[in-house]
């Protein structure tokens, strides 16, 4: 502030100083002439305004405040070098009047882009870095890299570059190295697997190089690379016949495992109609052994389970002779009345009636 407003003082106090002198020597012309005008400019109170004015134009000009965002090359010609040793940092400076003057360099981070499209780097149109690599593929790099000059070496950066370091060193070394770099893969590489290889290469080359002049690097950034028509294209079909062959390889594992659980399926159910059948000829032979214990205890039995299934609605009759025989009562006869079968007579009755025809005991 106390910088700006000696600045300010001075300006204004110089133009007032002119305006009162033209007026104060106008205004003696008409009335003295020529001559009598200029002399009466020579006195002594506006002698004491020049010398005030300039004691505070020397002032403001040797008094230099430096922003916190930059630091500060003093130029002397009283200094054997041309220029002070240490830089001036942020803050209020003194330097000699007309015998010295600051340049000033910022400190804070820069950043220096070089893109394909038209307005987004440094310079405008198609600023892309073209490279070729290994196998001779022509490919476009767009770069962008974060510095800062280091305070300490302000004074070499100054030597060596001025204010011409973003043209005239940052943008040769990008171009450069990354050129170079590039060299060293395959295009293939550089559109996949190595490029963050690539890039942390880079990054550590640009280190390097902006540590030797007095910058610092805080990320040098891989932006896009892009490739010529023709292999972009061959890329292209080349991804497009890859997922094919990728979809066909789904589709046939999507079929076989289909085709795998039908199998199994299959197999399930026919495991599942054996096991039943296993069972079923288990429970049937069981059942049959059963029946066959009891029949052996008891021969009657079959005959009771036999008269059991016939039913409560069937008319018989039970014929004994030697072996017995079933006869249905209702197809043997066609109208009411007795039938004779042998010897015996049976009278013929309605209903679910069984005839038991008593047999002769055999002679012991």
């Amino acid at each position: 502030m106390l910088d700006r407003l000696l600045n300010y003082l001075t300006i204004i106090g110089w133009v007032i100083l002119g305006l009162y002198v033209v007026l104060y020597f106008l205004r003696n012309l008409q009335l003295y002439g020529y001559k009598e005008a200029f002399n009466k400019l020579l006195n002594y109170r506006l002698l004491i305004v020049v010398v005030l004015l300039i004691a505070l134009s020397l002032l403001n000009i040797s008094l230099i405040f430096i922003e916190p965002q930059e630091v500060g090359v003093v130029v002397s010609l009283v200094e054997p070098d041309g220029y002070r040793e240490q830089p001036f940092r942020s803050g209020l400076h003194w330097i000699v009047p007309l015998m010295e003057r600051v340049v000033r360099y910022p400190v804070y981070w820069q950043t220096y882009t070089m893109s394909g499209e038209q307005v987004e780097g440094a310079k405008s149109g198609n600023d892309s870095i073209s490279a070729r690599t290994s196998d001779g593929q022509e490919v476009f790099l767009d770069t962008s890299v974060i510095f800062r000059i280091d305070q300490n070496d302000v004074i070499r950066v100054h030597i060596d570059w001025q204010q011409r370091y973003m043209d005239e060193f940052v943008r040769p070394i990008l171009r450069g190295l990354v050129r170079t770099e590039v060299s060293q893969f395959t295009a293939d590489e550089v559109n996949s697997s190595k490029r963050k290889v690539l890039e942390a290469n880079l990054d550590e080359l640009i280190r390097e190089e902006f540590n030797l002049k007095g910058f610092i690097l805080d990320r040098f950034l891989l932006r896009k690379i892009a490739f010529s028509p023709q292999y972009a294209s061959a890329v292209e079909a080349k991804q497009v016949a890859e997922q094919a062959r990728v979809q066909k390889e789904y589709e046939a594992q999507q079929i076989r495992t289909i085709a795998e659980a039908n199998r199994d399926r299959v197999r399930l159910e026919a495991e599942g109609k054996a096991q039943a059948i296993l069972l079923t000829a288990q429970s049937e032979q069981e059942a049959l052994k059963l029946i066959a214990e009891a029949l052996q205890k008891d021969p009657n039995l079959l005959v009771y389970r036999y008269i059991d299934k016939l039913g409560p609605g069937i008319q018989v009759m039970l014929v004994p002779s030697n072996n017995p025989l079933l006869l249905p009562v209702p197809s043997l006869l066609g109208t009411p009345g007795a039938i004779s079968v042998g010897s015996p007579t049976v009278e013929s009755t309605p209903g679910p009636t069984v005839t038991q025809i008593p047999t002769s005991t055999p002679s012991r």
